[in-house]
This record gives C-alpha cells, sequence and structure tokens, in this order.
C-alpha cells in the first residue's frame, strides 16, 4: 500500500517568510543556477521582506486612499442628515424636503468628474516636479475643496463644486499613490505594498460611517452633523501633506534626474540593504539600463504620440483602461446602493447601521488581499476573484427578482436574509482579488518612460465608468430591479477571460522585467515561467522596442563590455 504524501504547513510554503534569500543568485553557491560570475564580489546576505521604512511608505502614502474612501463614505450619509436635507433638497408641497434623483446624482457623481480631469492633469505635473512634491500639491488641493464645502450655507451648487475640487485631488493621488509605490517598493513586496492602497480606501470608507452614524446621532438637529464630518478631512490632509515631506523621492525618478547616489540611498533604506548587495546592484543596473535604452523626450504632444506608437504601449494603456473600467463593472458600488432596501428585509430600518456593517466587512477582508497578491500571484487571485464574484452576483440577482417580495421586504425575511449573505460574500470576493490587485497590476504596466501618462489614463477610466455608475444606478434599477445584478455577472465573468488571456505575472519581477515580458510578448499563461535575461539584453530589447532615451551607442558599448567581461570570467574560472 503506497505512503500517503502530507502536506506541511509552514511559514515557507504560505510566503509568509520574513526573509528573502539571494543563494540562487550567488556564483560562490554550488546551486546557483544561471548566477552571474562576473558579480562574486557583492553581498548575498538575506534581507528583510519588510522594512520600517518600506512599512513608513506604505502608511503614509496609503492615506491618499484614506482621504479617497473617507470622501467617498460620507456623502451618501449626508443625504439623509436632516440639516443637509433642509439647507440643499428640494420642497414638497407638503412641506418635507427631499433630493431628485438628478441632484443628489450630481452631489455624488461631481467628485467622479473631478477625479477624471485630476487624473489626467496629474501625469505631465508628476514628469516635471517629481511624485513627492505632486502628491503634496493634491493633497493641497483636496483641502481647499473641504472648505468650499464646509462653507456653504444652502446653495447645493456650492457643495457640488467643493466636492469637483475635492475630486481633482483624490483623482490626482488615485494615479500618484499606486505609482510612488510602485517606484519605490521592493519587488517581493511591491503588489502588497500597492494593494495597501485599497486597504486604506476601505478603512476611509468605514471611518466616514461611523463619524456620520455618530453625528446623525448627536448633532442631528443642526450643520454639525456634517461639517464636523467634512473638518476632519483636514487632519487626513495634514497627516499625508506633511508626512511626505519625511519620505524620499522615488528612486527611479531621481535616477532619471541625475540624482543616481538619491536614488541608491532611498533603495538601501526601503530594502534595509547594504550598498554593494546584490538586491540593491542588479536593479539600479536595470534602471540604468532602461534609461539609456530610452528616446530623448519631445513636446508634450509628440510625447503622448511616441507613447501610443510604441510597440506594445498602445496594448498596455487599453489593457490597462478596461482592467480599471471592469474593477467598476464588478458590481460593488451597486451592493452599497442597494444595501437598504436589502437590509430592512431583517428589520434593520437604520441604514447608518447598514453602511456601517458593509463597509465593515470591506475593510476587514481587505488585509486579505494584501497577502493573496504576493503569495498566490495577481493573475491566479484576480481569475478566483471573477469566478467568485459571478455566481455571487447571479445567485443575488435571481433571488432579489424571483423571491424578494421588492414592495414589502419584510414578507420576505428569509430570502432578505440570504441576500445579505451573498452580498457578503461578494465583498469578500472583491475586497480580496479586484478591489486591491487592479491597482497593482496598472502600477506595474507602463515603462519608467510613459508610467504617469498610462497610469493617468487607466485611473482616468476609473473614474469615468465610477461616475456612470454612480449617477445613472438609480434609473436603471429603478427599470430592471434586481436584474441589473445579471449585468455585473456578466462583466465579471468577462473580467477573468481579459485577466487570463492578457495580463502577465508580475509576482517576483521588478518593473524592469515586467516591461521586457510585455515587449517580447509573453504568453500570459506561461508568463510564471520566463526566464529574466541579463541586464545588456533587457536593454537590447527595449531598444529594439523603439522607446530610446539618451546615447545608443553608449547603450551598445556598455552592453559589449558586460559580454566581454562575463565571457573572460568564464573563460578564467574554465583555466582553473
Amino acid at each position: 500500500m503506497g505512503r500517503l504524501s502530507v502536506l506541511k504547513i509552514n511559514s515557507k510554503n504560505l510566503g509568509l517568510s520574513p526573509w528573502v534569500h539571494f543563494d540562487e543568485f550567488n556564483p560562490s553557491k554550488d546551486n546557483a543556477n544561471g548566477a552571474r560570475k562576473s558579480l562574486t564580489h557583492l553581498d548575498y546576505s538575506p534581507l528583510r521582506r519588510i522594512t520600517g521604512q518600506s512599512l513608513l511608505l506604505a502608511v503614509v502614502v496609503s492615506m491618499g486612499g484614506f482621504l479617497f474612501g473617507y470622501d467617498t463614505g460620507q456623502i451618501s450619509g449626508f443625504l439623509e442628515m436632516p440639516d443637509f436635507l433642509e439647507r440643499f433638497g428640494q420642497r414638497h408641497g407638503d412641506g418635507t424636503y427631499h433630493f431628485s434623483n438628478v441632484r443628489s446624482g450630481l452631489i455624488v457623481a461631481m467628485l467622479s468628474i473631478g477625479t477624471l480631469i485630476g487624473a489626467l492633469i496629474a501625469a505631465p505635473i508628476a514628469d516635471l516636479v517629481g511624485r513627492k512634491k505632486s502628491i503634496s500639491f493634491w493633497t493641497l488641493i483636496i483641502a481647499i475643496g473641504l472648505i468650499v464645502q464646509i462653507s456653504s450655507n444652502h446653495h447645493w451648487y456650492q457643495v457640488m463644486m467643493g466636492r469637483w475640487v475635492a475630486g481633482l485631488g483624490v483623482g490626482g493621488l488615485s494615479m500618484l499613490v499606486p505609482m510612488y509605490q510602485a517606484e519605490t517598493g521592493p519587488k517581493q513586496i511591491r503588489g502588497a505594498l500597492i494593494s495597501t492602497y485599497q486597504l486604506f480606501i476601505t478603512i476611509g470608507i468605514f471611518f466616514a460611517s461611523c463619524i456620520n452614524y455618530g453625528t446623525y446621532e448627536n448633532q442631528r438637529g443642526n450643520s454639525g452633523s456634517w461639517r464636523i464630518s467634512i473638518g476632519l478631512g483636514f487632519i487626513f490632509c495634514a497627516i499625508l501633506g506633511i508626512g511626505m515631506m519625511f519620505l524620499p523621492e522615488t528612486p527611479r525618478f531621481a535616477y532619471r534626474h541625475g540624482r543616481q547616489e538619491e536614488a541608491k540611498q532611498t533603495m538601501m533604506k526601503v530594502y534595509g540593504a547594504p550598498e554593494n548587495h546584490y538586491a540593491i546592484f542588479t536593479e539600479l543596473e536595470e534602471i540604468e539600463q532602461k534609461l539609456k535604452s530610452e528616446s530623448k523626450k519631445g513636446t508634450v504632444l509628440t510625447e503622448w504620440y511616441e507613447m501610443w506608437s510604441t510597440p506594445r504601449m498602445g496594448y498596455r494603456i487599453v489593457l490597462g483602461m478596461v482592467l480599471q473600467m471592469l474593477q467598476q463593472l464588478t458590481g460593488a458600488n451597486y451592493f452599497f446602493y442597494y444595501g437598504t432596501t436589502i437590509f430592512k428585509a431583517t428589520g434593520i430600518n437604520n441604514s447608518f447601521v447598514t453602511q456601517m456593517i458593509l463597509n465593515g466587512i470591506n475593510m476587514g477582508v481587505t488585509p486579505l488581499g494584501i497577502y493573496f497578491v504576493e503569495a498566490f500571484g495577481r493573475r491566479t487571485s484576480l481569475i478566483l476573484g471573477s469566478t467568485w464574484m459571478f455566481v455571487m452576483f447571479l445567485c443575488f440577482a435571481s433571488a432579489g427578482h424571483f423571491s424578494l417580495d421588492r414592495v414589502t421586504p419584510e414578507n420576505t425575511e428569509s430570502t432578505g436574509t440570504a441576500m445579505i449573505v451573498l452580498a457578503a460574500l461578494f465583498i469578500l470576493g472583491f475586497a480580496t482579488t479586484w478591489g486591491p490587485m487592479i491597482w497593482t497590476i496598472c502600477g506595474e504596466l507602463y515603462p519608467s518612460r510613459y508610467r504617469a501618462k498610462g497610469m493617468a489614463l487607466s485611473t482616468a477610466s476609473n473614474w469615468l465608468w465610477n461616475f456612470l455608475l454612480a449617477f445613472f444606478t438609480p434609473f436603471i434599477t429603478a427599470d430592471i430591479d434586481f436584474r441589473y445584478g445579471y449585468v455585473f455577472a456578466a462583466c465579471n465573468f468577462l473580467g477573468g477571460l481579459i485577466v487570463y488571456f492578457f495580463v502577465i505575472e508580475g509576482q517576483g519581477r521588478t518593473l524592469e522585467e515586467i516591461d521586457t515580458m510585455y515587449i517580447e510578448k509573453v504568453v500570459p499563461w506561461k508568463s510564471n515561467k520566463w526566464v529574466t535575461p541579463p541586464p545588456h539584453e533587457i536593454a537590447r530589447i527595449r531598444k529594439a522596442a523603439g522607446t530610446h532615451e539618451g546615447d545608443e551607442e553608449a547603450a551598445d558599448r556598455e552592453a559589449d563590455r558586460d559580454i566581454e567581461k562575463e565571457e573572460r570570467d568564464s573563460g578564467d574560472n574554465g583555466l582553473h
């Protein structure tokens, strides 16, 4: 009888090891296959997976996500505040107040219009003044938007325009924060680092719903019910704006602008590595080779034209925009929109409690996504997430349309309870996969030269669909009720197919390696087995793609020197 093999569960095979080892790259080791013999002088000691600097970077920079979530989470509560309703709503003939679909849609969705514009404007500013200063600038814009809103007394369009101004800042940060984390984070935790942006969005949404509940219960009859919530936003703006003053510029931006030593020092702090460590040397080498194989910048218009005409860039730009569109079309916001109606079926009539429950689930499970992105990779997690959400939405839409009593939902309490469970299970799938990981994919998708512009377009796509869903969902659901869920189910199924056929796995790769994989047209479902070529070969591939900057001949000469050195070292070892 054969012996049953038992899988031993430990921190290493769970991807939780606190150390990153480099023995496989050390030419002095017997088991180092394909190691570069010319790099025997480097330090190959293990590095901590998470350092104090990388943790600080995750917390402070991700406050940009918190501001987005906090601003988004508070407005739905405002619409139910009696004081806010009387000041900015419309009056019925019987003296009661209400918000029409158009007015509430504009107040809620105008933030998305601002974010769309802000994301596009932020790209050239980030390329001009840097990522670090740009984040502080857009934080200031959010604060100005908060001033416009909090100073409004009776003009609803002032609140709307204040949200538009704040949206400019939120949009800028939604592009800059993932880009800053992608360009600075160590490759072994880059996916998790970028995913903290989504985690902080969920924390911001949950915190806003808690503040709304508190002010509604204690300040219901005056403007403090909504002004206190807005005013707290200044504190979070200060944390991000001031905190960025103590963080470095991204290594890739600094290197591209001639500040090589600054880039090296930043990487040493984030990696927690000495100057001569293999991780520092090879990543700087790749950055330098990429820089040398890129072309000189032209005017703004020529830069945008060259980006679209560069081989495989149009493919990646469209892919990023489609992925961000599909993130909105997963239907996560749809659940929050219908939450009040569903929860009434179980006797919970306080919409603020409803929001706290849904937002609490969203926030509580998102940390799992930060683990999944590095433990199981981007592709596997996203495809499984799409499948999970597809099934949940089919069940949810069917129960809502065929079983729930939509006129008096209390009559079908069991169906309502089942739909609550399905909503929670859907949020589990979204918050652990498509919520955080799409930001990770888009942060890795573009080369350094076009990263700001590419991320601006993909982020703008996200905000465009955010606006369309926020504005038109009330009208659509009024016509087709819960059958709207079948549309989202189909979009989730499509999302899984898009990931399988078009998205390359970036787990454990440097940004330069991922760039090369797209240029080389690596088959997505085989991308996890791709073998990284030497830096000089990466540079040659990049040059052949037509994205040149600087002295091409110098890049060729350096590549030739690298080859000669490798051959010389191999010959010497053969003699010995």
